[in-house]
């Protein structure tokens, strides 16, 4: 009845229009019949469906959890009615809802420059502006009891445990922060349930406490002793993705390697400047940081990785050259604290993408040939110091397939054309860099976007103006426009922003919106109301 589709990177299209063709699909929707499924798409980049709005004959933004059953109640009415009015009267009450996006129920009128005039639906009954689901109660809505075990090894060999949603930091860039809030952290006794189940069932060794930002949790300590404590006997590890400068301390760490390995530290700055951080509102300073290596590398870690982007908005080169000095001063504190010489610190860096529904949504996207220049001379500093160059990894993307992804992530309609002959010329698996061909795109864009007289460039390093009527404006991730628009110009004076969780509201629009607020501890919960697991 329905072929779901979740995509987490635009770079995941070609495969869909693959995976359509395996089902025997039809690849553009206006081509279905009555018999074929409903293409479903969801995920972080459905939030802007508009370059696959051929493929798909509607998407869900935000939380999906509740979205499928009601999704699935409609579809189970239809048929259950002898499927009246047929495929187009099934898209027409899922449409109704307000919920689900319905692209063919919609028409875009565009200027003679290229830009959208207006996007205005075609059908009577269909809302001119489709919001996303929030899911407030996540304890209500488990992960699966029993996650299918792949029979080969995997890069991320656990059971990953989602503690909460959503993050308020307001970092400009993370397109993933913004379109999630607002915060809902799921109890310390949900999180312990959910392990203990999926433990059981799965056999894992190990356990990542996943979010947007783990250690930021209000319980995160409690959460990390308490399991520690029960699965001491299994040597059940415990694992967090990147963590925040100012939310690491010694103690946590230390509880997460407890039952495992002493792995290396992920911090991310983002930026290598104190003036790009407070542009990205990133509000860490160099010192912080400093000062957090000294007491991982003071406490037995020899290995730190640092991650940063390059091409964000108004970046220069010394910007980016000052990561080497930042990355210098980390082997210096580490040796230091250490009393070794045996410290290494790896320099990770990928190109920033502007993305919808950010303040950086209107900003220019730098070209492939200028990040890779300002790269190049980042690693040549590196390597050129003869003090501390050998002890500072370097791990960099080139800026090709970040045009293509600010390509989609930024597109509208004309790059169904786009996509389709890239498939057609064999595109696949885009996202991984052996099968990524940056020049398979850029002459299929020439080739499919000449009647339309824009390009490539059109869609990525053009900035935009408030004006505009950008390709999403019509599905509503719950944030003002007029705020997202502040908060660039706040970007632009390099002004800082406070986390609203624990500061007077800033009127992002989501909250009174959606009728939804922050949640946040603590519960004053223990973990579970079990004894700690011992061996005979």
């Amino acid at each position: 009845d329905v072929f779901g589709l979740s995509f987490s990177t635009e770079l995941g299209y070609t495969n869909m229009l693959t995976a359509l063709d395996l089902a025997g699909i039809p690849l553009e929707a206006r081509d279905r019949g009555i018999d074929d499924p409903i293409v479903l798409a969801g995920g972080h980049a459905a939030f802007n469906p508009e370059p696959i709005a051929d493929f798909i004959d509607c998407a869900v933004i935000g939380d999906g959890e509740q979205a499928v059953l009601e999704v699935t109640a409609i579809i189970r009415a239809w048929k259950a009615e002898g499927r009246p009015g047929g495929r187009e009267e099934l898209l027409l009450r899922l449409a109704k809802t307000g919920g689900v996006y319905v692209p063919g129920f919609y028409d875009v009128e565009y200027l003679t420059d290229g830009r959208i005039a207006r996007v205005v639906p075609n059908r009577s009954g269909v809302p001119w502006r489709v919001s996303k689901h929030t899911v407030m109660d996540l304890d209500e809505w488990p992960y699966p009891k029993q996650p299918l075990v792949p029979l080969a090894e995997t890069v991320h060999e656990r059971m990953s445990v989602e503690i909460f949603r959503g993050c308020t930091r307001g970092c400009r860039f993370c397109q993933a922060g913004m379109i999630t809030r607002p915060v809902r952290e799921r109890s310390i006794t949900g999180i312990g349930e959910m392990v203990d189940k999926g433990l059981k069932a799965t056999g894992f060794e190990e356990v990542g406490l996943l979010s947007l930002s783990s250690a930021d949790h209000t319980e995160i300590a409690d959460v990390a002793k308490g399991l520690a404590d029960r699965y001491e006997d299994d040597k059940i590890g415990l694992s967090l993705p990147s963590t925040r400068v100012d939310a690491f301390n010694i103690d946590l760490a230390n509880e997460l390697t407890r039952n495992g390995r002493r792995s290396g530290l992920t911090f991310a700055p983002e930026g290598g400047s104190e003036r790009i951080r407070k542009v990205i509102n990133k509000m860490v300073s160099e010192d912080d940081l400093i000062r957090t290596v000294a007491t991982a590398y003071g406490n037995g870690w020899r290995q730190v990785k640092l991650y940063f982007m390059c091409g964000l908005p108004t970046e220069t080169d010394d910007d980016v050259l000052q990561i080497a000095d930042m990355a210098t001063r980390v082997i210096a504190k580490g040796r230091e604290v250490s009393g070794s010489g045996d410290i290494r610190c790896t320099v990770s860096i990928g190109g920033f993408v502007p993305k919808p529904h950010t303040p950086f949504q209107w900003a220019p996207q730098l070209s492939a040939e200028e990040t890779d220049a300002r790269l190049q001379k980042l690693r040549d500093k590196i390597r050129g110091d003869k003090k501390y160059g050998r002890s500072i990894g370097f791990r960099y993307h080139d800026g090709k397939p970040g045009i293509v992804e600010g390509l989609l992530s930024r597109g509208d309609r004309r790059l169904g054309a786009v996509i389709r002959a890239v498939y057609e010329d064999g595109g696949r698996f885009d996202g991984w860099r052996e099968h990524f061909s940056y020049d398979r795109w850029m002459a299929c864009a020439d080739k499919a976007l000449e009647p339309t007289g824009v390009d490539v460039d059109w869609y990525t390093t053009r900035e935009r103006g408030y004006e505009e009527v950008l390709p999403w404006d019509h599905l509503d991730s719950g944030l003002d426009k007029e705020w997202l628009w502040e908060d660039w110009q706040d970007a632009l004076d390099e002004t800082e922003v406070d986390d609203c969780r624990w500061t007077p509201c800033f009127d992002c629009g989501v909250c009174p919106q959606f009728d939804t607020w922050p949640q946040t501890g603590p519960t004053g919960k223990k973990l579970l109301p079990l004894t700690v697991k011992k061996s005979d």
